[in-house]
């Protein structure tokens, strides 16, 4: 019998509610941009605009946004760099608190958005 699709709830069962406090504020940066879809996954939610341009995958006090680069970003803030062709990276960046979806990261995020259209 086959299991039904994960839901984005889901994902937030027995996480620190400010693990779903930093997920509404991404959405809502997000928002600014334009349509997306969340697309929930078994360890991740994808972001979808045509494709997809970001993951977030839950912790238990934190989030782990991946986001989809044309390069990479020299930042501390990027904890995993992995280069997935030769124009694309793929970036981890860690958030523990809404307040870590500051401009930055509403800058790597639209340039994620732009290049999944």
């Amino acid at each position: 019998m086959p299991t039904a699709a994960p839901t984005v709830e889901q994902h937030f069962a027995g996480k620190d509610p400010s693990v779903r406090e930093i997920y509404d504020r991404l959405l809502a940066e997000i928002g600014k941009l334009g349509e997306f879809a969340e697309d929930p996954k078994k360890t991740s939610i994808h972001l979808n605009r045509r494709t997809a341009f970001a993951g977030v995958a839950t912790r238990k006090s934190l989030l782990v946004l991946t986001l989809k680069a044309s390069h990479d970003l020299r930042s501390p803030r990027v904890k995993k760099h992995e280069q997935a062709s030769a124009n694309r990276w793929h970036l981890e960046v860690p958030l523990s608190s809404p307040k870590d979806v500051d401009a930055e990261v509403a800058g790597w995020l639209k340039a994620a958005y732009e290049i999944s259209g």
